[in-house]
C-alpha cells in the first residue's frame, strides 16, 4: 500500500473521529434526543457544536480532493517521497483544524486549513507529470 493510501485510511479514521466528538458535545449542548430524532427543525447550537459540525462539513470537503489525489497516485504508480510528505502533512493539518476551528483560534484555523490543502494540490498536480 502507498503511504498516500495509509493517510487516506486514517483522514477517514480522523473523521469518523471527528464525527463521534462533534456528536458528544452536540448532545451535551442540546441533549440527544434532536440528534437522533428525524432533524425536522434546526435548534440553536452553541458556538462550539457549530463549529464542530462546520469542521466535519470542512473535512468532507477536504478529503473529497485528497482522495482523488491519492488514487491517482496509487493507480499510476506515481507515489514518491514528496507526494508522501505531502500527505502527512495533510493528516497533521486536518487533526489540528479540528481543535483549531472549535476554539475558533483565528486566523489559525484558516492557516492550517491551507497547510492541508496546499499540499494536496501538490500531490495533484505531480500527478499529472
Amino acid at each position: 500500500m502507498t503511504p498516500e493510501l495509509t493517510v487516506l485510511i486514517l483522514a477517514a479514521l480522523w473523521q469518523a473521529a471527528t464525527i463521534a466528538i462533534a456528536a458528544m458535545v452536540m448532545n451535551r449542548d442540546i441533549g440527544p434526543k434532536w440528534n437522533a430524532g428525524p432533524r425536522d427543525t434546526t435548534p440553536d447550537f452553541g458556538p462550539v457544536t457549530g463549529r464542530l459540525r462546520r469542521a466535519v462539513n470542512n473535512g468532507f470537503e477536504a478529503l473529497a480532493f485528497f482522495t482523488i489525489a491519492a488514487l491517482v497516485l496509487a493507480q499510476t504508480g506515481q507515489s514518491s517521497a514528496l507526494t508522501a510528505a505531502c500527505a502527512w502533512i495533510f493528516l497533521a493539518a486536518r487533526i489540528a483544524y479540528v481543535p483549531a476551528y472549535a476554539f475558533g483560534l483565528t486566523p489559525w484555523r484558516s492557516v492550517v486549513w491551507a497547510a492541508g490543502f496546499i499540499p494536496t494540490l501538490i500531490m495533484l498536480f505531480a500527478s499529472l507529470f
